[in-house]
């Protein structure tokens, strides 16, 4: 009887495939810019030929919600990230002042290492494969075992394209024999230049013990405060349309909903009229109890339910039409489910006095896990806005949107993204909606504009001003006399060797 060790085989196989990464990288890196941008073109426009049956073959592997929304993120992927790379320049000369004489001058990283979700495993795949190669890096993929073929097919089609196109072999590859081994062998490989490590928080600590670079796009606790000053109906409406889009599963989405007291009941009713169910206490508990595991990790078979069957699930009977389910509360607490990041349709509901109180409830909420993420205000009052976007812990603050098309630039102008970095106030090297400009070391170029006399001629007028400007000195200060010649005399030295 045969036993096959699939640790090993996928230790074995990592080692190879980072190897290979790296001596294909080297040949990426002649490649100018332009020749970037035919590749990340032809592997855009392949891909997108196929979208729609990953959109539904993602959905029946992980069974995570929407086929239809994975569509739309998948074509979000591979055109309009697409769209907005163009003209971006990351390699070679970036940037160039004539007048100053200095230059930028774009380094690719090297060879990247991707972990890759289960929730986005299509989109996430597409868009990371474009900024690694328009940025001249080689980049591995660790597949989530969940989404592992899904994964597989949309790789093997974008290789395939570029590859006909000049894309060294290797530069784009992935692991077969998925397994944590593995995984964590890529990521501690000597040839490993970055990690990029997007809804895989099971493998954070591994990340960070290896040592590299890590960009972390991850878990959080975004808070949604409807301000009194709010247009109600478009804040409703945003809020609804965002945490139900793939089923809740964005990672930006709102979490909690607070609300200003003085339009608390306008804003229940909106939500409810808009398809939100606000539940008992009784039924708050039983969702509560199924929604994560009694070691605090979310159970994989809630994520991505819709809410009818998520109150099914929990034993309870909603109307037809509902969306979202709601559980109101009052306090943030580390025993409360409806605090943590919930990757289903379902939010916590809190009602504070005054926007000084919600500014409060928003920080504890950001900081219950510790991973500021997104928050968004509804609000016209500017003053308010200003001190929700000065004070909050969180990678990115959106203002009057829905979290999910905001925090990916959808109906925002930040940079279209499928990693969004929670760096600033949790974890991983950077809170920006990764782009290719994340995956680049920039050269400093200087011309010299001064030469050495100069500085040297300048430096003895300085000295022979600021000793004649100094009054004769008495004898209680003769010392400090002493000590400031020598340090001039100390400095000249310098600067003439």
């Amino acid at each position: 009887m045969n036993i096959i060790d699939n640790d090993l085989l996928s230790i074995q196989e990592s080692r190879i495939i980072i190897e290979n990464a790296s001596k294909a990288q080297k040949m990426l890196a002649t490649f100018p810019q332009e020749k970037l941008d035919e590749l990340v073109e032809r592997m855009a426009e392949e891909i997108g030929k196929h979208v729609r049956e990953l959109a539904i073959m993602s959905k029946d592997e992980t069974d995570y919600g929407k086929w239809q929304d994975k569509y739309i993120k998948n074509r979000f992927a591979c055109e309009y990230v697409t769209n907005k790379l163009r003209g971006i320049r990351c390699v070679g000369i970036i940037r160039e002042d004539k007048e100053n004489k200095t230059m930028d001058v774009g380094v690719p990283m090297g060879v990247i290492v991707a972990l890759i979700p289960a929730t986005s495993p299509v989109s996430t795949t597409i868009y990371k494969a474009l900024i690694a190669i328009k940025s001249g890096n080689a980049i591995v993929f660790s597949p989530h075992p969940r989404a592992k073929k899904t994964i597989g097919k949309a790789l093997d089609i974008m290789i395939r394209a570029a590859e006909g196109y000049g894309l060294p072999e290797g530069a784009v590859s992935y692991l077969h024999t998925v397994t944590p081994a593995g995984t964590i062998e890529l990521m501690n490989h000597k040839e490993t230049s970055l990690i990029m490590n997007t809804g895989v928080p099971g493998m954070l600590k591994a990340a960070y013990k290896a040592g590299k670079p890590v960009i972390y796009g991850g878990n959080g606790n975004g808070p949604a405060f409807i301000e009194r000053s709010a247009d109600i109906k478009q804040a409703v409406r945003d809020i609804i349309a965002s945490k139900t889009f793939d089923n809740g599963m964005v990672s930006s989405a709102e979490q909690s909903v607070v609300v200003d007291s003085c339009i608390a009941a306008e804003v229940k009713q909106e939500m409810q009229n808009s398809g939100a169910y606000f539940m008992t206490e009784e039924e708050s508990q039983k969702l509560g109890s199924l929604l994560f595991h009694l070691d605090g990790s979310i159970d994989s078979e809630m994520v991505g339910k819709s809410a009818l069957e998520l109150a099914k699930r929990a034993g309870f009977c909603v109307p037809d039409n509902t969306l979202v389910l709601i559980s109101e509360q009052k306090y943030v607490s580390e025993t409360n489910p409806y605090v943590k990041e919930k990757l289903c349709p379902v939010l916590a509901y809190y009602i504070e006095d005054d926007w000084m109180n919600a500014c409060e409830k928003c920080i504890e909420l950001l900081l219950s896990e510790r991973n500021g993420h997104t928050l968004v205000i509804h609000s016209k009052n500017e003053d308010v806005i200003r001190q929700f976007a000065l004070k909050k812990p969180v990678g990115r603050v959106l203002v009057n949107t829905a979290a999910s098309f905001g925090s990916m630039g959808v109906t925002t102008n930040l940079f279209p993204a499928l990693t969004l970095g929670s760096g600033s106030a949790g974890k991983g090297m950077t809170s920006d909606n990764v782009s290719p400009m994340n995956l680049i070391y920039i050269r400093k170029v200087g011309y010299g504009v001064r030469n050495i006399d100069e500085i040297t001629n300048g430096v003895l007028t300085i000295e022979k001003t600021a000793m004649s400007c100094m009054p004769k000195p008495k004898e209680h200060n003769q010392y400090e006399m002493k000590m400031l010649q020598h340090i001039l005399e100390e400095v000249i030295k310098e600067i003439k060797k």
